[in-house]
């Protein structure tokens, strides 16, 4: 562990040249007093470190002491200096050997390069996760997963689906990250199957080695899966009359809502469009929004549901106004 940190900070300076004992200990999660002893073991080691005192101060690399990389263009380095998925490095806990393979990659950059890295890196920043982020999952047992996936061993695990709790013998085939929901891929009975890790109740290593079908590819696995999913969620077709600025709002804010096709602008400006929701109740609490900017013309059932909560809700209102307005 030393000596991964004492290369850190040697990379480090070979990058900023000059930092403080304080910058130092904060990026790499330390005491400055543990840095301090660094120093003298790096100077004790013949590498050209030197303290400055005073104002602009600071631990200094000497200058002619350093390495360049080749092999790497320049979009290439700009491409790994991107925004990382840092909580999904911290899940799988890499994200410290992620923070030093970048210094280490940082360090030996020629300087013209780095500065390219480092301008891509300040004005590109890539969010994996939505706007609708989850409840913290549990992923208590992801190490242990981490561990089946990298020895090939079997897993029994108790896992909780919609309606009852099961137990399975899997051969666990990869780990995949949609958003902050982590997933686990693997075979059962000859089957591939997907898991949610935060639903699994307990997890035990086996000495088993698992199967792994020899043609497998994950990534190929996941887009296929996801694409069945998606054909297979519910669909719920409607029928509207609405304003221009109401499709607007739906083709901005309309994140589970598919608009269809739109129809020409009659003399008021109302189009006729067709919405495509997953089931009844989404689309009921979701059209309902628009007030007057958009009317139902089908399914009727929808329109009568929409219709009859109107109604009960100008009756709920206007009940309140009597008893608020009533003398005491």
């Amino acid at each position: 562990m030393r000596a991964d940190r004492l290369l850190s900070i040697l990379l480090l300076l070979q990058v900023h040249r000059r930092m403080t004992a304080r910058e130092l200990a904060k990026r790499l999660e330390v005491s400055e007093r543990t840095i301090y002893r660094d120093m003298e073991a790096l100077s004790a080691s013949g590498i050209p470190v030197t303290a400055e005192r005073g104002t602009g101060g600071g631990i200094v690399l000497a200058e002619a002491f350093r390495t360049n990389l080749t092999g790497l263009n320049s979009t290439e380095i700009q491409a790994l200096f991107l925004g990382r998925p840092t909580h999904l490095l911290s899940d799988l806990g890499l994200r410290q050997a992620s923070e030093a393979a970048l210094i280490k990659l940082q360090a030996v950059l020629p300087s013209v390069v780095r500065q390219n890295a480092e301008y891509v890196r300040q004005r590109i920043y890539v969010d994996v996760a939505g706007w609708q982020r989850p409840g913290e999952e549990q992923l208590t047992y992801l190490p242990l997963l981490q561990e089946a996936i990298w020895q090939e061993r079997k897993v029994s695990i108790g896992y909780q689906r919609e309606d009852k709790a099961v137990e399975r013998v899997l051969d666990p085939l990869g780990l995949v990250a949609k958003g902050r929901i982590w997933y686990l891929v693997a075979a059962v009975e000859g089957e591939i199957r997907t898991y949610r890790i935060s639903r699994i109740q307990q997890a035990r290593l086996l000495d088993e080695p698992c199967t792994r079908p020899p043609d497998f590819d994950l990534a190929a696995y996941w887009q296929r899966s996801s694409a069945e999913f998606m054909a297979n969620l519910p669909r719920y077709a409607v029928s509207v009359r609405a304003t221009q600025r109401a499709l607007d709002r739906v083709i901005h804010t309309g994140r589970f809502i598919r608009l269809e096709q739109v129809g020409e602008a009659d003399e008021h400006g109302w189009r006729d469009a067709r919405l495509t929701f997953e089931v009844q109740e989404e689309a009921c609490g979701y059209l309902l929004s628009f007030g007057t900017e958009l009317e139902i013309l089908e399914p009727p059932e929808l329109r009568e549901q929409v219709i009859r909560l109107a109604r009960d809700l100008a009756a709920f209102y206007a009940q309140r106004e009597i008893v608020e307005s009533a003398p005491n």
